[in-house]
């Protein structure tokens, strides 16, 4: 895990530098992934009818040991970061999926059981490229909601003229606003687009693929390209920044601070003294 942004210049000393050397190494690091996927993997079989009722207990036993585990990850980091471990929001989310699964899942609470599975969403956190598309994504949510805004007009519209256009004679397609939109959001999925929405309604109305066709290319094709485009644009940015992240700290290591340029300075000086002494 990747120590919080105000902390990574700092080094630990002592048994707190200890710790924090542990749970940064790729040791740590890659242990925790195989017990996700562990865990994921014995979450998985639970639902299955054909274990035996020993073999339900030992995934159960399982599942238990790997709570523990990403318990007591979640404590050494604490102890390491102390309160600036909250200041990194992925640590906040392995914090609350780690919490809902140490909530009692009894009585009304039952249902929390169900949610332990949501631990293997902690890839997302532990992984790098991971982390990577899912700040991508989230760099993304603005460029993505604009479109949405526009998708949605286009969906309006067209509900309103295929309701006017063709809901007296498919009452269950265009019948009204909320089922021309369904049967529109249908064809941008191009599901069964052809065979159960716009050859019947075309034997009906024969032009109506004058509508259909430019409706379809707009919100399926070209649409699409523009959620691509944004997510693969925002995903280069976070390339670009981390890359620069990067030369940045290169260069700090590279480059000299000021004192260490005035005690250099200085040295030089006395050189010359000694020199014009002799």
């Amino acid at each position: 895990m990747v120590r919080p942004a105000n902390l990574e210049t700092v080094e630990f000393t002592g048994l707190r530098g200890k710790v924090a050397k542990l749970v940064e190494s790729n040791f740590f690091v890659n242990f925790i992934i195989l017990v996700i996927i562990g865990n994921a993997v014995v979450l998985g079989m639970e639902t299955s009818k054909s274990i035996g009722e020993d073999t339900l207990g030992l995934l159960h036993h399982l599942d238990h040991l790997a709570l523990v585990i990403f318990t007591v990850e979640l404590l050494l980091k604490f102890y390491v970061y102390r309160w600036s471990f909250f200041r990194q929001g992925w640590n906040i989310f392995d914090f609350v999926i780690v919490a809902i699964a140490l909530v009692p899942a009894t009585g009304e609470l039952a249902v929390l059981r169900t949610l332990r599975i949501l631990r293997v969403l902690r890839l997302l956190s532990v992984v790098p490229s991971m982390r990577r598309v899912i700040a991508a994504l989230l760099h993304a949510i603005p460029g993505m909601a604009s479109i949405m805004s526009v998708l949605l007009i286009i969906f309006y519209v067209g509900s309103v003229l295929t309701t006017k256009l063709f809901g007296d004679d498919f009452e269950m397609l265009f019948g009204s606003i909320a089922k021309s939109m369904y049967t529109l959001f249908q064809l941008m999925t191009l599901e069964g687009w052809s065979a159960e929405v716009v050859k019947p309604v075309m034997e009906v109305y024969p032009y109506s693929w004058v509508f259909f066709i430019p409706f379809i290319i707009m919100t399926s094709f070209a649409v699409l390209n523009l959620f691509i485009g944004i997510i693969v644009d925002a995903m280069n940015m976070i390339h670009e920044g981390e890359q620069a992240e990067k030369n940045k700290k290169a260069n700090t290591i590279k480059q000299p601070s000021t004192e260490q340029k005035l005690q250099e300075i200085q040295e030089e000086l006395s050189d010359i003294k000694a020199l014009l002494k002799k």
